[in-house]
């Protein structure tokens, strides 16, 4: 498995504003029912700082990774025992699961994978 590409998250330039009403006469009454977008940013970073996106070339089933899936790192959590993380061995990244026992050889964590994101079609 080998990683395509990967880029550091930024903030988004513009924000969303609703706009006061343009219309003349009675407004709708279903006008307050509008929902605001769903901002990704917001609902799948906890770190913005120390986020950043992979994408992945190869597959690695066992691990629920598929192709030009894209993972979300966090670089500022701990990694506990189960997490999935990537990690650098003789200088390369790898994706491990980290072991729940310690073991002598000792795992060097970039970061620890927070989101898998996939295509279904």
């Amino acid at each position: 498995m080998e990683f395509i590409q990967s880029q550091k998250i930024r903030r988004p330039e513009e924000r969303h504003q609703a706009e006061v009403s343009k219309q003349t006469g009675f407004p709708s009454p279903a006008t307050h029912y509008q929902e605001a977008k769903i901002d990704l940013n917001k609902e799948l970073l906890s770190h913005t700082d120390a986020a950043f996106f992979v994408r992945v070339k190869g597959d690695d089933l066992s691990l629920g990774i598929h192709n030009n899936d894209v993972l979300i790192i966090d670089r500022a959590l701990s990694a506990k025992p189960n997490n999935l993380a990537l990690t650098i061995e003789e200088g390369e990244f790898k994706i491990k699961r980290i072991p729940k026992v310690t073991s002598d050889k000792e795992l060097l964590i970039w970061g620890v994978i927070t989101y898998v994101i996939h295509a279904v079609l």
